[in-house]
């Protein structure tokens, strides 16, 4: 195993740091548009034609195939119309691939304990012992068969996960973990701030968010001018109503505690009428809205209560003023847990 150590601490990311942030996050969220431009950005910055192969490479194993295969095609397409133009880009170290041994298991294992500095069980506790064959892949396939090759240093290639996670919702525990690894190669916390900044230009406040709490640091006010407001109108058939109530008041619970990005969801029902139901619905944005419509506990809302509603209505609404709105929320925080 090529010895690899961390690089000199810096407060800041470095241009081609900063393009390896850009391009995992956008390829990770599926924004091919914007990763065009900062695919022209980073290449301009220093970044290799081989070293950003290497990134879209690895990142199929968060964010899968289709999109990994979508940025490949897209740096494709900025490769052919850049040398159109008259630009020569560096190609950088071949592609080659190291230190294979017949064990890929142990390789991909002493390559984990050399991110970590700690001995690594075999399997690992909890998820390897309950499906060895995920332990397997992790470990020969990812952290041996992609890490093997040098194009890229241990440090690179966890700025690429970090910045992945970093823009995807529901994958804070992960996040977390490779926040370790990152720093145990180099990565400085300053430099993960500046990321969670990047972030938050790229992605949304709401991502960025994640990162910082998970960093014990200030969070950014969500209070964004996408700030997403909408009034639920539902009127509920009346031999259904206590069932629905049941699923909504879970389902209002989860999201506000578990989605970042779900400032309110407030269920109320009329008091002469009670089957007429009104939900207030602040999200952070739009992206923290669609998100919120695949999580699985809206999905188990929706298809459990299709038969208990006779009609739905939304009405769209704009904030007047969205300082005041979320001081409201402080002072219930306040009121009910002093």
């Amino acid at each position: 195993m090529d010895a690899q150590t961390p690089s000199e601490k810096s407060p800041t990311l470095s241009a081609t740091q900063q393009g390896i942030v850009n391009i995992s996050a956008l390829t990770a969220t599926g924004d091919l548009v914007t990763l065009k431009t900062q695919l022209n950005t980073a290449l301009d910055a220093g970044l290799t034609i081989n070293e950003i192969k290497e990134i879209l490479t690895q990142l199929y194993a968060y964010c899968g195939f289709p999109r990994s295969l979508n940025a490949i095609n897209t740096f494709k397409d900025v490769l052919e119309e850049r040398k159109s133009n008259g630009i020569d880009d560096k190609q950088g170290k071949e592609i080659l691939l190291s230190n294979q041994t017949s064990d890929k298991y142990e390789q991909g294992r002493k390559v984990l304990e050399v991110l970590t500095k700690t001995p690594q069980a075999k399997p690992a506790p909890g998820y390897g012992e309950f499906v060895p064959r995920i332990d397997a892949f992790l470990k020969e396939h990812l952290f041996a068969d992609i890490f093997s090759s040098n194009v890229l240093t241990y440090q690179q290639r966890e700025l690429v996960t970090v910045s992945a996670l970093a823009a995807m919702p529901g994958v804070e525990a992960q996040l977390q973990s490779h926040i370790k690894l990152a720093m145990n190669t180099g990565i400085t916390e300053s430099q993960l701030l500046q990321l969670a900044d990047i972030i938050e230009n790229l992605i949304n406040s709401t991502q960025a968010n994640s990162l910082r709490k998970l960093l014990s640091k200030p969070v950014a006010p969500l209070a964004e001018q996408e700030m997403m407001v909408r009034i639920a109108e539902i009127e509920i058939v009346p031999q259904y109503l206590a069932d629905y109530l049941s699923i909504l008041k879970k389902e209002a619970a989860n999201s506000v505690k578990i989605e970042p990005g779900v400032i309110a969801i407030f269920p109320m029902n009329q008091q002469e009428n009670p089957t007429q139901i009104r939900i207030v619905e602040i999200y952070a944005n739009k992206a923290a809205y669609q998100a919120h419509l695949q999580t699985p506990h809206f999905q188990y809302y929706k298809t459990n209560t299709l038969k208990m509603v006779k009609s739905l209505k939304i009405v769209e609404m704009n904030s007047l003023d969205k300082e005041t709105m979320t001081e409201i929320f402080k002072k219930l925080n306040k009121k009910y847990h002093r």
